[in-house]
């Protein structure tokens, strides 16, 4: 934890709060970089942490609900950092904030203590708070999209055309026909 003027600020929920910022900011946009993030992250004054590197191995690794946790080199089995899920990786070096019903890696899910999926509220500074409520209305608008039924999603429609190399020389019946007179 990192002090701040109104309490503490864990690094994972600055790189939250530096993400919902950029979403809120660019409703238009999916993910974002991780150097976006990091920039987001140190133009609000967030504190920044022990070591130089523990801000981008944050958003790159530690926060990432769809990653795999972090290894000891000295104990393989052993794994390290926290079990955070506050961002999902949309494609290699991009993150957006997770909703619920994003896929979690399995090093991820921890039965006895649920890994953080948000902060908590009374652990964020007050300016910081409404963040939560616009993430609540956030992940319902996005989730009525990905509701929507797209068409091109129906596996049926996905065939259409799908094994027309098989007879193009030929007529659908006669194809079948002369299936049927071959020997199994």
């Amino acid at each position: 934890m990192i002090s701040s003027r109104e309490g503490t600020v864990l690094l994972a929920d600055g790189v939250w709060i530096a993400t919902a910022l950029l979403h809120r900011e660019n409703e238009e946009r999916e993910d974002f970089s991780d150097e976006e993030i990091k920039d987001r992250f140190l133009a609000e004054g967030l504190p920044r942490g022990l070591h130089s590197n523990s801000l981008s191995t944050h958003v790159s690794s530690h926060c990432v609900a769809n990653k795999p946790r972090s290894r000891s080199l000295s104990n393989p089995s052993k794994l390290q950092g926290g079990a955070y899920r506050l961002l999902y990786e949309t494609r290699p070096g991009y993150k957006r904030l997770t909703r619920p019903g994003d896929d979690t890696h399995p090093d991820r899910i921890q039965p006895r203590k649920p890994s953080k999926q948000l902060p908590k509220r009374e652990e964020l500074p007050s300016r910081y708070q409404p963040l939560l409520d616009w993430y609540q209305h956030w992940v319902q608008k996005t989730q009525a999209v990905r509701d929507r039924p797209q068409w091109e999603d129906d596996p049926l429609i996905r065939l259409v055309g799908s094994g027309s190399h098989v007879w193009a020389d030929e007529h659908a019946d006669e194809y079948v026909n002369r299936l049927r007179q071959e020997p199994a």
